[in-house]
């Protein structure tokens, strides 16, 4: 059985992480992702720390499954090369800044006149239109014009980033939804289509609690520390050793953590905690309750009384923690494999498991350019022409005539 996207062709010429992380599902899913990069340098994401042997770690865990075509573009015979590739292309991605893929001629219309069927999806901070659409944007920028950095961190404290690059990677799985909506719909029309996202967009969709309590209510989502804002118990609590998460927001889960793991019936008499609505209005005097309780004995006692009492709850794990957790290894999220200069290494594995066949991780992030004279045989070139290509610094390797340094 193959993989759901075999031989569907992506030609992907995105950066850094948004793009890149929908790239690299594609390619999961069995999709040929031929990665377009600049050179000497690459993808931006091939400079971060840490590097062995002169190889960003980060990178190869971000680009797996994609072989990397280092091309000049602005050259004429590299704007021939990436023509032959689009013109049998399936996808096309990029996250330049908007208009620059206009500037090059490689933009969605220009691409459409040859391949009217190709699904071509830009990825932006802002979007390709209104009052911000020609300015740049990073993660940390969206994150803190989608209003998101004001709801993060503790009350009265300054605005918070999220702890990961959570519009990045929001952008890049909204691109990826759409990208597989629209190539669902060629295959019942036969049309492609052009669609994008922006970081800012794409990580407001994932507010619909405050979108709804904001315009229902005129309620504003402030900062609130690890606590819910409707429901209570409902965040991370002191235990005598470090924090525990409970979340016991209704009735019956209210009743369980009372009787059962904090041994406190008397909590459920209590004026200020006998309903939702109470819980919610005395939520501080809540909190020195439970942590009354929960600070006499250590995290995993309590997680075990929690999971005793079938209410929600856990650890508060440091991310060493995380990646040697005995279930996140019987979930197979760490993976190892091995990569041609790196040497073994680890990478995330698959967040979805399934019955078929629907993602693998088939090969190791490219060395810059490592694809270049394959992928050119592959859309015709003779090897003399591809020698000329490399010698005329069209096409680049970084191997090319010296061994890896592994």
């Amino acid at each position: 059985m193959a993989l759901p996207l075999a031989g569907v062709n992506v030609l992907d010429l995105t950066n850094v992480m948004a793009g890149p992380y929908c790239s690299m599902v594609l390619g999961d899913m069995g999709a040929e992702v031929v990665k377009i990069e600049s050179f000497p340098e690459g993808d931006t994401s091939r400079r971060f720390d840490p590097k062995i042997n002169d190889e960003s770690y980060c990178f190869a865990v971000l680009n797996r499954n994609k072989k990397s075509l280092a091309l000049d573009m602005k050259h004429p015979r590299g704007k021939e090369i990436f023509a032959k590739l689009a013109a049998r292309a399936d996808i096309i991605t990029e996250n330049f800044r908007p208009g620059v893929v206009r500037k090059l001629g490689i933009d969605y219309d220009a691409v459409r006149q040859f391949n009217p069927g190709v699904v071509y999806a830009s990825m932006s901070g802002f979007g390709q239109s209104g009052p911000y659409g020609k300015k740049g944007g990073f993660d940390i920028i969206a994150q803190g014009m989608s209003g998101i950095m004001m709801m993060t961190g503790y009350p009265g404290g300054r605005p918070a980033k999220v702890g990961i690059a959570m519009n990045d990677i929001a952008s890049g799985v909204t691109a990826l939804y759409g990208i597989l909506a629209a190539y669902i719909g060629r295959l019942r029309t036969g049309q492609g289509q052009y669609l994008e996202t922006s970081l800012l967009e794409a990580g407001l969709a994932w507010t619909p609690w405050e979108f709804g309590a904001y315009f229902g209510a005129g309620e504003l989502p402030t900062a609130t520390g690890t606590r819910h804002r409707r429901a209570a118990p409902y965040q991370a609590y002191k235990t005598r050793d470090a924090y525990v998460t409970v979340g016991a927001g209704n009735d019956k889960l209210w009743n369980n953590f009372c009787n059962m793991v904090c041994a406190k019936p008397e909590w459920l008499a209590d004026p200020r905690f006998a309903t939702a609505a109470a819980r919610l209005n005395n939520i501080d005097a809540l909190e020195q309750e439970i942590e009354a309780v929960l600070t006499t004995q250590p995290t995993a006692y309590w997680v075990e009384k929690l999971d005793a009492a079938a209410v929600p709850g856990g650890p508060v794990f440091g991310y060493a923690e995380v990646m040697h957790d005995p279930h996140i290894k019987a979930r197979n999220m760490v993976v190892d494999m091995e990569h041609p200069i790196i040497g073994r290494m680890k990478t995330i594995g698959m967040p979805i498991k399934s019955t078929g066949e629907l993602t693998a991780i088939r090969e190791p992030a490219p060395w810059l350019g490592q694809h270049s004279a394959e992928v050119l045989r592959s859309i015709g070139y003779a090897g003399d022409d591809i020698a000329a290509l490399f010698a005329a610094g069209v096409i680049y390797d970084k191997y090319r005539n010296k061994a890896p340094a592994s």
